[in-house]
């Protein structure tokens, strides 16, 4: 946990692939009374094209590009809880604009239990290419940079959204 968090406008969830960004994003944000953003969405909303065509067309590199882009525009808006892809805390320019304008939220979960709620899963393309163990590895060290990690195995949406506004009501100047 990262001490000097103080209160910002936007509460940021990061995390690989399967760790319930985007679930606990909506019960957090509803929680909050605020909006719920899921960059994913927003990107492909913006390309009118899925994240597997993205990939499958423009390549990776491409969808980074778009990704970063697509976070400015995001974070320039009103407060909000904005759910990340998983990939987000790659760039080194994204993690530093996610931590000027927001708390940084990195959900966790176990690879068996990853790998459990992925199964059958075909709208991630990284996930299609069997690369989860190595990606989840290389990422950690990205994911680290938060201001908390919350390991969701065992947890229900609801609990890891208290347990996020447990946080959030402990920062100086906190409006939730």
């Amino acid at each position: 946990m990262n001490k000097s968090a103080s209160y910002k406008s936007f509460v940021i969830l990061t995390g690989f692939m399967g760790t319930g960004k985007s679930s606990v994003g909506r019960a957090l944000a509803t929680s909050l009374s605020c909006p719920f953003i899921d960059l994913d969405a927003e990107i492909v909303a913006e390309a009118g094209a899925s994240i597997n065509l993205i990939f499958a067309d423009k390549g990776e590199a491409a969808f980074r590009t778009m990704e970063s882009a697509c976070l400015e525009r995001v974070l320039g808006k009103g407060p909000a809880v904005v759910a990340t892809g998983g990939g987000v805390v790659i760039s080194e320019w994204n993690r530093r604009l996610m931590r000027s304008q927001g708390i940084v939220v990195n959900l966790t979960a176990s690879l068996p239990v990853i790998l459990l709620r992925l199964k059958g899963a075909t709208d991630r393309p990284l996930y299609a290419a069997k690369r989860v163990e190595s990606l989840l590895e290389e990422r950690q060290q990205f994911y680290a940079d938060a201001d908390i990690r919350i390991d969701t195995d065992n947890k229900s949406v609801e609990d890891v959204s208290v347990q996020i506004q447990e946080f959030l009501r402990g920062l100086p100047l906190c409006a939730y």
